[in-house]
């Protein structure tokens, strides 16, 4: 079969679109803007048409720069952020877009942790936190009836471009179990669960769940004006977007494992079976029988994306350098084995409810370039945590490496340097738009199953290994950074929220 494949892949500010080969080879790849709003401190949103609109543009923009004819195209997949909420009414028009990076619901989620956390955890392998979508519901039935009254189904990112392309208001596994709105193993939607959030009212509004691979509509008319598409072309339920980036990186089977270093700290192991004693901060599934332990928080290379904004953007600009090569540039002049600052990633969040982000041990002789360093190493920090929650036992030695450290070579390194891990690199820079292609490529009956598709279209270029005295060295600030990271807590936690408590990695209380 002779052809090609749609991938999109909607962050919480871009969405980019994707064409590939049957072979997984990426042809081109466009992008659009979809603006976020940031009406009330803590909360960021985007309109669901913006959404659909930036998602219709980059699609005819991706067949525009290939010169190829929406009607070579086989089948369409769709990621997009997980948690979150996208409200439409009957018609199909937005009500809310919250993306994962809101912050509203912080009280809330602590209540609801304090209250029936481990039941929930029992029930869904999820831990209540702010963004989370049944506890996003839950503060939108108390704080915004009006919204609710009107609300028709609750979707999540990538179901409203799927909706866009088919029509259809349904989700599929993924993401549902990702949200922690399936009871687990069962994949199913449990009254007993919904409860314990207290969202039992809000049953009939809960989409429909698909499997992530399986034809769930075809491209309407107004799709195809809007995208180029082929009116009929077929389009697949999606993937939560943590899988769709480690399936495009090369990740898909029983014992291995992966990081996504985007905005969020992803952190996934692969079982054939769910864990007896839960640690991660949620669970998902691919496909049928493969699960997916994933610890994570917005706390990775959306700090530097803030750095630069804030420090290097004006001075990119005028120079014309790309602000990430200055970073890398200033990075790589900062002495390795100098005191360098401290720095904790959690300008989105934290380890507790009111944790703040920044610099710590700043001296007066630190220069930019250190602090780049202490920021790429205090993201790396942050993921090292999640994987002593996910894997305190170390048995993953290798993990495939995808997102914005992936493209640094100094940063991937202190990565390795950072885990002790052997780190696979993608030979792809758009792993989230080729994993949704891959679960298009299975809708369009190219392949059996994640494994073979993943196989076939998903390759790494490059290793790299732990450096043992680099090793050593940031082991040893690894424990400042803890050190610090406790210190703080008692000043950042809210204590009619949650008292902060010193604790063992291993024994997470919240998300981050």
């Amino acid at each position: 079969m002779t052809g090609y494949l749609i991938g999109v892949d909607a962050g919480n500010t871009m969405v980019k679109a994707a064409l590939f080969d049957a072979s997984g080879q990426t042809l081109a790849v466009a992008a659009r803007g979809s603006e976020t709003l940031q009406p009330a401190p803590g909360f960021v949103e985007r309109s669901p048409e913006g959404l659909w609109q930036a998602a219709s543009g980059a699609i005819r923009d991706c067949l525009e720069q290939a010169g190829v004819s929406g009607a070579q195209v086989l089948a369409v997949g769709a990621a997009g952020h997980g948690n979150g909420l996208y409200l439409l009414d009957r018609e199909g028009h937005g009500l809310v877009g919250i993306q994962s990076m809101d912050n509203r619901a912080e009280t809330l989620a602590s209540q609801i942790a304090a209250a029936h956390g481990e039941e929930i955890l029992s029930r869904a392998q999820s831990r209540p936190w702010p963004a989370m979508t049944p506890v996003l519901l839950r503060w939108m039935a108390e704080n915004r009836p009006e919204i609710m009254a009107r609300a028709h189904v609750a979707l999540l990112c990538k179901d409203v471009i799927v909706h866009g392309l088919t029509g259809r208001m349904g989700s599929e596994v993924s993401d549902l179990a990702g949200a922690g709105l399936l009871a687990l193993p069962a994949l199913q939607y449990d009254d007993a669960l919904l409860r314990l959030y207290g969202i039992e009212g809000l049953r009939h509004i809960l989409p429909e769940p698909a499997q992530s691979d399986a034809v769930v509509g075809h491209v309407t008319a107004a799709a195809a004006e809007a995208t180029g598409l082929a009116k009929g072309t077929p389009v697949v339920g999606g993937l939560f977007d943590v899988l769709a980036s480690t399936l495009g990186a090369g990740t898909s089977q029983a014992g291995e494992a992966s990081i996504v270093a985007g905005s969020w700290s992803i952190n996934q192991v692969f079982a054939r079976a769910l864990p007896e004693k839960p640690r991660a901060l949620l669970a998902s599934v691919l496909g049928r029988e493969t699960w997916v332990s994933c610890e994570c928080s917005p706390t990775s290379a959306a700090n530097l994306e803030w750095f630069v904004q804030t420090f290097l953007a004006d001075e990119a600009k005028a120079t014309g350098e790309d602000p990430f090569a200055l970073c890398n540039r200033l990075a790589a002049g900062s002495d390795p084995e100098s005191d360098l600052p401290v720095f904790h990633p959690f300008l989105y969040a934290g380890p507790v409810p009111g944790a703040r982000g920044g610099f710590s041990a700043m001296g007066a002789w630190h220069s930019r370039g250190d602090m780049v360093r202490a920021l790429y190493e205090g993201v790396a920090f942050g993921h090292r945590a999640h994987f002593e929650i996910l894997d305190p036992d170390r048995a993953f030695r290798t993990a495939t490496l995808s997102g914005g450290a992936a493209k640094s070579q100094l940063w991937a390194q202190i990565f390795a340097d950072t885990l002790g891990m052997t780190l696979r690199l993608s030979d792809c820079l758009e792993t989230g738009a080729r994993g949704a292609a891959i679960a298009a490529a299975i809708g369009a009956g190219l392949f059996d199953g994640f494994d073979a598709a993943t196989g076939a279209m998903a390759r790494h270029t490059e290793e790299i290994t732990p450096d043992p005295a680099a090793q050593a060295q940031l082991d040893a600030r690894y424990r400042r950074w803890c050190a610090y990271r406790d210190a703080l807590g008692a000043a950042w936690a809210p204590p009619q929220v949650l008292a902060f408590e010193p604790r063992e990695t291993q024994e997470r209380t919240s998300h981050g």
